[in-house]
């Protein structure tokens, strides 16, 4: 439920230039003990670098807005606080490895 929140974020907001060439793996989600607080860590995986500098966006901008669109969306329907931190790593051709696509679309 995560990755594809975050996932129709990122189609929402780079206006499907990227369609099938971006996947999310939640890497980890932890509560934390000493506040109301869900720490959620993902990776977004795109196939080349031209791609990776769409979802980044000038200054960082782009990946701020689908992580704080991803996050609201998420702390209402957990009804909790909620810290996204997402990172964008390039995969070269990893839609055309089936292990690879069993991995990353797995999530």
């Amino acid at each position: 439920v995560v990755a594809e929140l975050i996932r129709e974020k990122i189609f929402h907001l780079t206006y499907q230039e990227i369609p099938y060439s971006a996947a999310v793996v939640v890497d980890d989600i932890r509560e934390r003990e000493d506040k109301p607080l869900l720490e959620i860590y993902a990776t977004i995986y795109v196939a080349k670098d031209s791609q990776k500098a769409i979802v980044i966006g000038k200054g960082g901008q782009k990946l701020k807005e689908i992580g704080r669109l991803a996050r609201l969306e998420l702390e209402a329907l957990l009804g909790k606080k909620v810290y996204l931190s997402l990172h964008v790593k390039v995969r070269p051709h990893w839609t055309e490895d089936e292990a690879e696509i069993v991995r990353l679309a797995g999530d």
